[in-house]
């Protein structure tokens, strides 16, 4: 335990040093906040910021081993963003797969043909759409719509540990003479706080278009990619309201990006990997609203223009 503990230290300073940016950078339009309302503005900001599972309606994150691989680039810039995934996913407290040959759930595929893929994976592996209800869903998610996009196949696990994918292949049952459609049925506690029912991600796509991301940097490129990999963002297009962050890198009219994941977007990460999982969504969200505030109690924080 302590070697564990050493080498999660270890990896913070790395990440920090490497470039998490404190809210020195954010723009004067932005209010410095004082830390007696921390607690109020990382709740409002966990309302928004992350986006629940249509199935469950719950935060999911992985519960599964992360194992993350990138295709289409050359080996070095490739072992960086793969790296770099695992560093950020062990300073978050996400589970991580350290074996070099381990079954890949996490895929960023940098094509000059985003849409051509995208349609191939809509007609082949229609799952790593994410949950849809019919074909016209599953048409609309397919269509590529940014230069670095994320798709999020997920799955309940309910409070026996089975895991069920999110889908549509729900069961036609006869119920007092209508034929309808019944979901699976989930093993539960039956509280209301906490039902034991987990959303978790199965699988995870991330397409960069390289024709449009030509000279980006790799450091940010692979700190955005990051945050896609390990939780699912209610908004890739709007400002965020903690600044800086790096999930701002590619929305428009955002004030300057940052170059490297920032303490906000570090304690977001580790709030959502040390919430309890089964609970509702909205002590989801006021479990990583604790954690962010205990981490970042000292620091002054600087409210972006939405």
């Amino acid at each position: 335990m302590a070697g564990k503990t050493v080498r999660l230290f270890t990896v913070c300073a790395l990440l920090i040093a490497g470039g998490v940016h404190a809210s020195a950078e954010t723009p004067t339009e932005s209010v410095t906040v004082t830390a007696n309302k921390l607690r109020e503005i990382f709740h409002k900001f966990t309302n928004t910021f992350a986006t629940p599972t249509k199935l469950g309606g719950k935060i999911a994150r992985w519960e599964r081993r992360v194992c993350p691989v990138v295709v289409g680039q050359n080996p070095h810039f490739a072992a960086f963003i793969t790296q770099r995934i695992k560093y950020i996913a062990l300073a978050a407290g996400a589970p991580f797969d350290p074996a070099p040959s381990c079954t890949p759930n996490i895929e960023i595929v940098f094509t000059t043909t985003p849409q051509a893929l995208m349609d191939n994976v809509r007609q082949h592996t229609a799952d790593y759409l994410g949950f849809a209800e019919t074909n016209a869903q599953r048409a609309k998610l397919a269509m590529v719509t940014r230069p670095i996009q994320a798709w999020y196949a997920t799955e309940s696990i309910d409070a026996k540990g089975m895991r069920r994918l999110d889908n549509a292949d729900w069961t036609l049952q006869n119920i007092n003479g209508d034929i309808v459609f019944v979901p699976p049925v989930y093993a539960s506690t039956g509280g209301r706080i906490n039902n034991g029912i987990v959303s978790g991600f199965n699988h995870i796509l991330i397409v960069i278009d390289s024709t449009k991301l030509a000279g980006q940097k790799i450091v940010p490129l692979a700190d955005y990619v990051s945050m896609l990999a390990l939780t699912q963002l209610s908004s890739l297009d709007a400002c965020q309201q903690l600044q800086p962050s790096i999930v701002n890198m590619l929305a428009a009219d955002c004030d300057p990006a940052t170059n490297s994941l920032t303490e906000f977007d570090l304690a977001y990460l580790q709030g959502l990997y040390r919430m309890s999982a089964g609970r509702a969504l909205m002590f989801q969200r006021n479990d990583i609203a604790d954690v962010m505030a205990e981490k970042l109690m000292d620091r002054p924080v600087r409210i972006g223009r939405q």
